[in-house]
């Protein structure tokens, strides 16, 4: 009875932790944490897949999604969602699991909060290319 006592603190630390990070499902096709967007700062210039980012497209950047995966983005608080094409990475800002593009995030009803909780589902995951040998 006294171990049990002693491991509840421990136990309520490690309930505590998995809540506060991105839930992710086990076949990783699923996410469920913050998402936030980005708009006129970046607009225009290169994304990590080398197209220029454009505010008003329904683009996504997500750190290991391959380009060109289309995503449903979820916002959990209103019901909204709309589709996405991953053509960036990040985002690098702590917790988070999708950058969308401004008019994403519009369309979710979270620009002017900045951060919302978002369901993420990957539709189509674009096959990488397999070089050809002579």
């Amino acid at each position: 009875m006294k171990l049990l006592l002693r491991k509840k603190p421990l136990l309520l630390l490690l309930l505590l932790l998995n809540l506060s990070s991105p839930t992710y499902a086990k076949n990783k096709k699923v996410q469920i944490g913050k998402g936030s967007w980005y708009g006129k700062k970046f607009h225009g210039k290169l994304t990590a897949s080398g197209e220029r980012y454009n505010m008003y497209d329904f683009t996504a950047a997500h750190k290991t999604f391959p380009f060109n995966s289309m995503v449903k983005v979820t916002n959990l608080k209103n019901g909204r969602s709309v589709i996405v094409r991953v053509n960036d990475r990040g985002p690098y800002h702590g917790g988070r699991i999708i950058d969308l593009s401004y008019l994403a995030a519009k369309q979710l009803g979270y620009v002017n909060k900045g951060v919302a909780k978002l369901k993420i589902k990957l539709l189509y995951k674009q096959k990488k290319k397999s070089k050809k040998r002579k």
